[in-house]
């Protein structure tokens, strides 16, 4: 495993993380996710990913991850969590609000069974609350060592410049990570997300960098959908499918071709793709068996060279 630095933080992340969205707390059997837990950590990832929606019910995924990572040492590992979802079915039971926000990361420092969150995400910007008081609340979280590192996810760029300079004029803790989506086929963050966290010290935890699981070839032309698979899955089956069109195809062919000429897998050349960014600290996996953590930590210290990289521009289009 390879570590770099979360923006300009003083912590380092293991280049791939382990997710929890779909996965653990869901679909997934106790003792089958506890074993990609426990298999990530020995191949060195330590930096575990959750939320307080993820799961059958709020905080389901988080009570997993409780019990996944019981034997490893609090110190060895970074854990995270998010809020902005609606979690419950009063008015106040979502968004960003000072009052949702201290609630909830109550909430998850209990299930979690910790003290304090590593980085803790405002899952998305929310318009009805005022960025002052995300921030000032923010800033309040970290003071009272709930929280060690504020982030963001999928905030739209205007609203992270925003946040840069009130909190620079504040003199605020600074938000240190975004977590947006990346992979080949979503690459709407190169054009401003990416550079401006970049500039002001934010490293970038992308997810989907397998695009749901269309990059791990599972997904084939005039081949059934695959039992278990994501596409398989009600609460994503749409997302995926309205993308399973005769391009995605073609480019899912084109890749392939290529991942097997350089003796990669498809997963294994999407995320060494996505890790050629030099400002994204950490991919995101989702893994159900222990095996898809084995094949996917082996994109770690791939290098992709200037011709492939012309190569896979061409097969993008």
């Amino acid at each position: 495993m390879q570590y770099r630095r979360l923006g300009k933080s003083g912590i380092k992340v293991s280049e791939i993380a382990l997710g929890s969205w779909l996965t653990y707390g869901t679909v997934t059997q106790q003792a089958v996710g506890e074993a990609c837990v426990h298999k990530a950590y020995e191949l060195g990832i330590n930096h575990f990913d959750c939320a307080n929606a993820y799961g059958s019910e709020p905080h389901a995924a988080e009570r997993f991850l409780k019990h996944a990572l019981t034997p490893f040492s609090r110190e060895s590992y970074v854990l995270t969590s998010k809020a902005f979802w609606p979690v419950g079915p009063t008015a106040n039971d979502k968004g960003l609000s000072r009052k949702h926000l201290i609630h909830q990361v109550n909430e998850s420092l209990r299930a979690l069974g910790t003290d304090y969150l590593d980085i803790f995400y405002c899952h998305r910007y929310d318009p009805e609350t005022e960025i002052e008081e995300v921030l000032y609340t923010l800033d309040d979280l970290v003071r009272q060592g709930k929280i060690l590192y504020p982030g963001i996810s999928e905030w739209p760029v205007a609203k992270i410049a925003e946040a840069i300079q009130i909190v620079e004029k504040r003199g605020l803790h600074r938000i240190r990570a975004s977590q947006p989506v990346y992979n080949l086929f979503n690459r709407y963050i190169e054009e401003g997300v990416l550079p401006l966290c970049e500039e002001n010290g934010m490293g970038l935890v992308v997810f989907s960098p397998l695009a749901q699981g269309l990059l791990t070839g599972k997904y084939r032309r005039g081949q059934a959908i695959p039992e278990g698979s994501r596409a398989a899955t009600p609460q994503v089956s749409g997302s995926i499918t309205r993308m399973l069109e005769d391009k995605t195809y073609d480019r899912i062919e084109g890749l392939l071709a290529l991942a097997e000429e350089l003796d990669m897998s498809l997963s294994q050349l999407a995320l060494a793709w996505v890790l050629r960014q030099s400002g994204i600290a950490s991919a995101l996996i989702g893994a159900s068996r222990p095996e898809q953590v084995i094949e996917n930590v082996q994109a770690v210290g791939k290098t992709l060279s200037s011709d492939v990289l012309e190569r896979i521009e061409t097969i993008l289009g």
